[in-house]
């Protein structure tokens, strides 16, 4: 059975000129008014406008044949000869308004009709310039239609679906960026519903950090972006992610303020202390192999009592101090302040994950294997200490990609970690007190496809987030963004030759986004489907609640929840 062309049709949908070329670009110059330019065509049921800009038209020379995009559209004046009469040798000199157009070549269309990325030849000036049709467009997206991966409409025709590649869109990680009521969170509930309907062995870990993805309301009753049947919601602190999973280099973000002047004793006591303890706690696991590292179980307690014993130190009946006599006093006094408020009991004092047995159960926990097994994970961090969301997050993800990487059936079994706000725990600042969970972050980004663990950062901030983490994605679902700074970072990031698409991150609709990468067959503006149900991501009906709003609150209510950390 042959494949549908992608080839122009009709002499009625040429409408102009190529007239300059250069290596990335194309200028043709449109029909004028006396050779009958029309602002719209019609080629069979379809009117198509002329020099929409984001329009697709196709280029055509001997044996060249191009898809481009129309990027900008202008005019410039030229004085014509035209002619009085047959018999006149001379004529009158006219001003006449030529309509020009900007295309970004996408690709080349081959002989048979099929689309390939990249141009290898390019046209010479001359060369036709003709629209192309809904159905000779649709072509190209049905090169994924078997995948079943539909995102949503074309901008420019609404008719047509948006059929994305999951194995590049989730194997070769993900942005997706925007500014804030860009539409990310809505974004990423209609990415993942889609994405579990469509392939239901799907393994999705989400990180909410501000539980727009699962509430309750007034009742208690829980409310999810996410149909009861795809989805286990946990707490991070009824899940319990203790401390001794945490790597030496966490544990010095979360311990040690590395500007103190003895941050560096103490980080070198924390190492050798946190082995000593480690290898103590589990020497009935006969490990001969343990480090510092180890996701092993030691004794918080023993620990603080090893750094006080070393800074109360005193030697000669009292006469003289230790060596480290006073040298952990800023240590203990964070410690003791983190150990004794009740909002780490979580992080400090486990209930059921003391032991290294029960991280088996953990792990099982948050890649959605404790029954009822669920594709979608999502676990809530917005009732934990503001302070320590960015470890947590990372924690996560560092558990994850161990878990795979250390998961014979890694390919049979890979992990989606889809990462909102990413920026607050993956920051670019290399001076930042998460330089360890950010160390972490940037490993899954850099190694992650190899072990089967795909990443999805999700960011209002580009200009903030890791440029490693960036670097390593060949995705990028772009929503509205208006900020000069971060237009020109997005910019930046997109592959060469695609870079001035970033022009229309400032005109983008709610929930419409620009798809750059590997997963799209060619860079595309879209709306995207909206998501059923939706998280809890909307503003406040401000207009609304100040007309009609509640005259007076329970502020003792409001106060007990914020005791009791309970929102």
């Amino acid at each position: 059975m042959s494949s549908p062309q992608l080839l122009p049709e009709h002499e009625a949908s040429l409408i102009g000129h190529v007239s300059d070329v250069t290596g990335s670009r194309l200028i043709a110059t449109l029909r004028h008014d006396d050779q009958g330019f029309q602002p719209t065509v019609r080629l069979g049921m379809e009117e198509l406008p002329v020099g929409q800009l984001g329009a697709n038209v196709a280029v055509r020379s001997k044996g060249v044949m191009l898809l481009a995009q129309v990027t900008r559209m202008w005019e410039e004046e030229k004085e014509v000869r035209v002619a009085l009469s047959d018999s006149s040798k001379g004529g009158n000199r006219r001003t006449v308004g030529f309509r020009k157009l900007e295309l970004l070549p996408l690709g080349e269309i081959g002989k048979d009709g099929r689309f390939m990325r990249g141009v290898n030849r390019f046209p010479v000036t001359g060369a036709e310039v003709h629209l192309v049709t809904t159905k000779q467009l649709e072509v190209l997206f049905d090169r994924y239609r078997s995948q079943g991966l539909d995102m949503g409409r074309l901008s420019s025709r609404p008719e047509l679906h948006v059929y994305l590649d999951a194995n590049n869109l989730f194997g070769r990680h993900l942005a997706i960026v925007g500014q804030s009521g860009a539409g990310k969170s809505w974004t990423v509930a209609s990415l993942l519903q889609r994405t579990v309907k469509t392939l239901p062995e799907s393994h999705i870990i989400l990180l909410d950090l501000h539980g727009e993805y699962g509430w309750k309301d007034a009742s208690g009753k829980l409310h999810s972006a996410f149909p009861p049947d795809m989805v286990r919601h946990l707490d991070a602190r009824e899940l319990e992610i203790p401390y001794w999973l945490l790597t030496f280099a966490e544990l010095v973000d979360l311990l040690i303020d590395r500007t103190e002047p003895n941050a560096s004793v103490q980080m070198a006591f924390l190492r050798e202390a946190v082995f000593n303890l480690r290898k103590k706690a589990n020497l009935d696991l006969g490990l001969d192999r343990l480090s510092v590292d180890s996701p092993v179980y030691f004794s918080i307690k023993e620990l603080y009592l090893q750094f006080k014993k070393a800074n109360d130190q005193q030697l000669d009946f009292g006469k003289t101090k230790g060596p480290l006599n006073g040298v952990f006093d800023e240590f203990l006094v964070r410690f003791q302040s983190m150990f004794n408020d009740s909002r780490y009991d979580f992080l400090f004092r486990p209930t059921k994950r003391n032991e290294s047995a029960s991280l088996a159960d953990l792990l099982r926990d948050f890649v959605g294997l404790t029954e009822p097994r669920r594709q979608i994970t999502v676990i809530d961090l917005s009732p934990i200490p503001a302070d320590v969301r960015p470890l947590v997050s990372a924690q996560i993800g560092r558990l994850a990609f161990e878990f795979n990487y250390w998961n014979p059936q890694r390919h049979q079994f890979p992990l989606l970690l889809v990462c909102e706000e990413a920026h607050q725990y993956i920051p670019r600042d290399d001076d930042s007190q998460y330089a360890g969970t950010r160390k972490a972050m940037e490993r899954i980004a850099k190694e992650g496809r190899k072990y089967g663990v795909g990443l999805c950062v999700v960011s209002q901030r580009p200009t903030d987030l890791s440029e490693t983490v960036l670097a390593q994605c060949a995705n990028f679902m772009c929503l509205r963004t208006t900020n000069p700074d971060d237009q020109s970072y997005i910019r930046r990031l997109m592959p060469e030759g695609e870079q001035d698409l970033a022009d229309v991150l400032a005109s983008l609709r709610r929930g419409e986004a620009l798809v750059v990468g590997e997963a799209a067959p060619l860079p595309t503006r879209f709306q995207i489907y909206a998501p059923d149900p939706p998280p809890a991501s909307h503003d406040a009906p401000l207009t609304t609640s100040w007309r009609d709003g509640p005259k007076d609150l329970d502020v003792d209510a409001i106060v007990g929840r914020w005791w009791r950390q309970e929102r």
